[in-house]
């Protein structure tokens, strides 16, 4: 299905986002023959609305990268979801401008982090003012009050999921403070749309990070509310916020926090021992694969942003041009495939792992888990039934030990790939709770591998006591990482347990290095006083 377009935004960054619409495609133009929408004109009938709230996940789908009218990765194209996996251990940047903070070259100006920024910043401008839209649609009877409370949840549900991407990667994580006092990121809630607002919205500062995430939880808390449990069909339920989907984000959000009672009570909301959520209906899928060769249509996936071959975020933005030897741009590190807990025999290795000498004849291995290659059709997973498991066991374990739930959650997901019943976990496979924790964050790692999600576990865990994730040893921080000109073929040793000294070439920094947070851009600070006075300390 191709995406309807409403409208584009133009501008850039957070004070100059969507002042004017733009760029209507032919869809709307039928229904107005005029190359822009006013504003009242986009939620004057309720067809309007309908395609003004569409827009909202066009803008999510991918933004327009600064300088020019191409469409990128940002913020929830495969640019974001590459950006979450390289900024981490488990992935290989074969093209070195893959290497993100490891690098010494990035900075204020990078093109990645000011795009990351602007696009999630135009999506945000742009769900306001829908959000405000549909508001003024149901005050004149053009949406019944539901219909305007329905749209206003998906809207809420796209905006708490961009607040949480720009605090992961431009603010310090929320146990950096007592209280999340630390600087957060703007925080906006009305629509930026008249020349006025941009220069209200000069004097705007960061919120801290615990006003930005109590209010990510006011969205979600209102889209579970009002969003519905299921749409129409499959492929609606995933590409379409709904009730299950707000939960299973919430219940990331409290996760991050850190407040297990809550990540607990959220995700029994739609977990229960009959392995089908009682919400939306939500079952893990027979094999692993499962969520990929049928991502528009499967019982596994929660929320995914929706890519046709007509309508994709192009060869910048495409998942599988990222992670596959199309492009040959990023693959899987030794270090997680040599990892002894990811069994040679796991069905995850042939299921999801594709072996390629394509690139400089050297042998690596590549995600797999997006088959379209050319196409660029694949979906882009951002919320799977396999992480709310996961994200379940593991408050389970931290809050009430080592217990029989907590196992049978982590086997929930582990057991469909790992069959043969000696190599399963039971009870006494772990000492202790904290063996047991061990296990499920390093089964997180190798269930979403090629996913985005291993820099939001390293941010999350960053002052975790006994969890963090080490830069030098024994220190916080973003770990060593393999050099792509130091591996050969035998740098790849399924379940070995070894990692090659040797290829392990780009050093560590720990949590007080500057890189661990992306700098504020320069396209922001430049015409934003404030923020030039916050921005993050280094940079």
């Amino acid at each position: 299905m191709k995406r309807n377009k409403l409208f584009q935004i133009a501008g850039i960054g957070l004070i100059t986002s969507a002042l004017f619409f733009a760029s209507c495609n032919e869809e709307v133009l039928d229904l107005m023959p005029k190359d822009t929408v006013g504003y009242e004109d986009a939620f004057n009938t309720p067809a309007m609305c309908e395609l003004s709230m569409v827009g909202c996940y066009d803008a999510a789908q991918s933004g327009y990268y600064p300088g020019n009218n191409q469409r990128r990765g940002y913020p929830f194209g495969a640019a974001s979801i590459e950006q979450g996996d390289m900024r981490g251990e488990d992935m290989l940047n074969v093209q070195a401008f893959f290497a993100i903070t490891y690098g010494s070259t990035y900075g204020t100006s990078s093109p990645n982090g000011q795009a990351h920024w602007e696009c999630t910043y135009q999506m945000i401008n742009k769900i306001n003012i829908c959000i405000e839209g549909f508001q003024l649609a149901a005050s004149k009877n053009i949406l019944t009050a539901e219909q305007a409370k329905a749209y206003e949840a998906e809207a809420k549900f796209l905006r708490a999921l961009g607040y949480h991407e720009l605090l992961i990667h431009f603010a310090r994580p929320y146990a950096d403070t007592p209280g999340a006092t630390h600087p957060g990121v703007p925080l906006n809630l009305v629509p930026i749309n008249s020349i006025e607002k941009v220069e209200a919205a000069k004097s705007a500062g960061r919120a801290s990070v615990k006003q930005v995430y109590d209010q990510i939880l006011l969205d979600l808390d209102y889209a579970e509310a009002n969003l519905p449990a299921t749409r129409t069909s499959k492929a609606l339920s995933i590409s379409r916020a709904t009730k299950g989907a707000a939960i299973g984000l919430k219940a990331r959000v409290y996760q991050h926090i850190g407040d297990q009672p809550k990540v607990i009570s959220e995700s029994a909301k739609i977990v229960n021992a009959s392995g089908e959520s009682p919400i939306g209906g939500y079952k893990l899928t027979t094999e692993p694969s499962g969520p990929f060769t049928a991502n528009n249509n499967n019982t596994e996936s929660m929320f995914s942003i929706e890519n046709s071959e007509l309508d994709n975020a192009t060869v910048n933005g495409s998942l599988s041009q990222f992670y596959t030897s199309v492009r040959s741009l990023v693959c899987i590190s030794p270090i997680i495939f040599n990892e002894k807990q990811w069994l040679a025999t796991d069905k995850r290795r042939t299921q999801l792992v594709a072996y390629s000498n394509a690139y400089s004849a050297r042998h690596l291995y590549w995600v797999d888990k997006y088959k379209a290659r050319e196409k660029m059709s694949d979906w882009t997973p951002i919320l799977r039934y396999a992480e709310v498991l996961l994200t379940y066991a593991e408050a389970e374990a931290r809050v009430n030990g080592k217990t029989q739930l907590a196992v049978d959650l982590l086997n929930k997901v582990r057991n469909r790939s790992v069959t043969a019943a000696a190599d399963q976990f039971t009870l006494a496979s772990f000492a202790t709770a904290d063996d047991l924790i061990k296990a499920i964050l390093m089964e997180r790692r190798i269930e979403l591998v090629g996913e985005g999600r291993r820099w939001a576990d390293i941010h999350r865990l960053a002052k975790d006591p006994k969890f963090f994730v080490a830069g030098n040893p024994g220190v916080s921080g973003v770990p060593a990482k393999v050099a792509t000109g130091n591996v050969a073929a035998n740098s790849w040793n399924a379940a070995s347990g070894v990692v090659d000294a040797a290829i392990l070439k780009i050093a560590p920094y720990d949590y007080a290095d500057k890189r661990y947070v992306f700098p504020l851009p320069d396209s922001e600070t430049a015409t934003n006083p404030k923020l030039k006075e916050q921005q993050n300390p280094g940079w």
